[in-house]
């Protein structure tokens, strides 16, 4: 998109149409320049890339949810973004310069220029440029993107939101009213594409799901207010508002424009990344993202309001591509493109409305001795079907305010605190079937005390129920946790062999639900054929 200007409709204003053309020029800038200069272009904005430097223009819309109409709105939002982004992406975000038009010229303003107001100014976001194929949209685009840096993303976004702000104004942002609000916004402003980029019958299911878990859900919303989980977010978490640059992941891109999007529930931003994922087809990845951030955060109480923000992203982000199908700045190819991505979208919110109605859910025990592989098996198999992982390591460390990722003392493992884990781990469960979701609870279970209350679970609320009997030598067992590094669990040889002494059989009643699978002959990432058969019948 080299000449922007020639696919703008003359009804966009001159000086900007004229910027435009300014800013695709090299010689305007005051340092080198890479040619040709590339033009990226949302709904909103237009990125300009320089080689060094990349600079952002705001068109001048106003959609209803942004208003960028005035020139003078274009800088207090430039100014917002580069404060909210210089948070968590310093690196990128540098400053707001001003250009005015002199003389039938756009020109960068100088100190003595800048209180004469009697010609157009406009106003422009100096970032640092880093290179496209640094964007994790690029990364999985081109198979670069591993589960690895899927791991390494759930940790800095669970880090982002222990760091984040909230008070009274930012809680006032969770009010169920308010947010569906914001819902009832979306569905209005799409209402003029039905029968073009999604069919009545989609938006009719999509809106009354969304009604109805506002209508009978609203309870949780004032939970997540009083949990303080509503806070200043990133508003738009997905792969192109993510990058790898300098050796470290970076958020950029986050909403200023619109407080509503920014102040939200943690879970909004899951929600989006997850929904980003699954529409790459990359289910997997979205549950090991969202695993291992709910493991970080101990935040599972946020399942109960994730299938509604699920369909509201995808929801969102068909709304936004509609969007483009009326942007004067786009050829045909490319909004005819944009009505394909839209559809998908859609549809893809439209399967986040159905969820709860899908197939019997699935409840998973991993039993087995400390270092038996119950995790490695439980993290594969929580990608597979897909399903909510839960460790009671993770689950004990959060109950007793021990960091994951520091040792706990022996009240952390007195009988007492294993109760409440227990307690804790059905509690869980519960609350993650309830909320549509397979689950898996990864813990010793090697008493028949703690397995029975799940199994009774599994049969009151009519789930498949499997349980996983991890074991291997005591050597290998052995060797394995001598030779963990940085996980969560604190179990040592010592505690294996006390652990072998307790362990109790499993019962006649119980003997046809377990799965023995001996983890020393398993490959690494590659499970045995007759336990994919369990969760995949159709593999066989």
């Amino acid at each position: 998109m080299n000449n922007l200007t020639d696919q703008l409709d003359t009804s966009v204003q001159d000086p900007f149409l004229s910027l435009l053309q300014t800013l695709q020029k090299a010689d305007f800038y005051p340092h080198p320049v890479q040619e040709p200069i590339q033009c990226l272009q949302t709904h909103c904005s237009v990125v300009f890339l320089t080689g060094k430097y990349a600079y952002k223009l705001k068109k001048p819309v106003n959609l209803g949810f942004l208003d960028y109409s005035t020139a003078e709105k274009r800088q207090h939002f430039l100014q917002e973004e580069l404060r909210l982004n210089s948070l968590v992406a310093p690196d990128i975000y540098l400053e707001v310069l001003t250009v005015q038009l002199k003389d039938n010229q756009w020109q960068w303003q100088k100190e003595e220029d800048s209180t004469d107001n009697s010609q157009p100014k406009d106003y422009l976001l100096k970032m640092a440029q880093f290179p496209q194929d640094c964007l994790l949209l690029s990364m999985f685009e081109q198979g670069k993107l591993s589960s690895q840096d899927i791991v390494d993303l759930a940790k800095k976004v669970a880090e982002f939101h222990r760091g984040t702000t909230t008070n009274e104004e930012i809680k006032s942002f969770g009010d169920p009213d308010v947010i569906w609000q914001s819902v009832s916004d979306n569905f209005l402003a799409t209402e003029k594409y039905l029968g073009i980029a999604q069919s009545p019958e989609q938006y009719q299911a999509i809106r009354q799901f969304s009604e109805k878990f506002y209508q009978t859900q609203g309870y949780i919303f004032r939970e997540r207010q009083a949990m303080d989980k509503i806070r200043e977010c990133h508003g738009d978490l997905h792969l192109r508002n993510l990058c790898y640059w300098r050796k470290k992941i970076q958020l950029f891109d986050r909403i200023e424009f619109n407080k509503p999007f920014r102040f939200v529930d943690v879970m909004y931003d899951i929600a989006f990344t997850m929904m980003d994922l699954q529409a790459k087809d990359r289910t997997d990845w979205a549950y090991l993202f969202l695993n291992t951030y709910l493991e970080q955060t101990g935040d599972w109480h946020g399942l109960q309001v994730l299938p509604f923000y699920l369909c509201r992203q995808a929801y969102v982000r068909a709304k936004v591509t509609s969007f483009l199908l009326d942007d004067v700045n786009l050829t045909k190819i490319e909004k005819d493109q944009a009505l394909v991505t839209a559809k998908d979208y859609y549809r893809l919110a439209w399967q986040y409305s159905q969820q709860g109605q899908q197939q019997k859910k699935e409840i998973v025990l991993m039993a087995g001795l400390s270092g038996s592989g119950k995790s490695t098996v439980a993290k594969q198999i929580a990608q597979l079907l897909p399903a909510i992982h839960i460790r009671s390591d993770a689950v004990r460390k959060h109950l007793g305010g021990v960091p994951l990722n520091k040792r706990g003392k022996a009240n952390l493992y007195s009988q007492a605190m294993t109760e409440k884990v227990y307690h804790s781990l059905q509690d869980l469960a519960s609350l993650a079937v309830k909320s549509g979701f397979n689950v898996i609870l990864d813990a010793k279970f090697d008493r028949e005390q703690w397995r029975s209350p799940m199994v009774e679970l599994a049969l009151r609320e009519q789930l498949s129920v499997t349980i996983i009997h991890c074991d291997a030598p005591i050597e290998v067992l052995t060797k394995r946790l001598q030779s963990r590094r940085g996980d969560v669990s604190d179990a040592n040889e010592t505690l294996l062999l006390l652990q072998t002494l307790d362990w109790e059989d499993f019962t006649e009643s119980e003997d046809p639900l377990v799965f023995y699978l001996d983890t020393s002959v398993v490959e690494e990432d590659h499970l045995p054929e007759e336990l994919l058969r369990i969760f995949l019948p159709s593999s066989d």
